[in-house]
């Protein structure tokens, strides 16, 4: 959760579509972490809705697999 609110306050530094590409990076990020299970998909997204409501300025992440990998 810490790193995310790190991620919020750098984010409202930058412009919005550097801001948006960063939260892309760091839910690609955590989707990774979920397929190598380092990271359970209901924690992940637990975590980013959590860093949502403390930061509304994010915007919403949704943990999702690619097909070949949630199979």
């Amino acid at each position: 959760m810490a790193r995310l609110d790190a991620l919020a306050t750098v984010a409202s530094q930058l412009s919005n579509a550097e801001a948006e590409r960063l939260v892309e990076l760091a839910s690609i990020a955590t989707m990774h972490a979920v397929a190598l299970e380092t990271l359970q998909a209901d924690r992940a997204e637990a975590i980013w809705r959590e860093a949502h409501e403390r930061h509304p300025e994010l915007p919403e992440v949704v943990v999702e697999l690619p097909e070949r990998i949630a199979a």
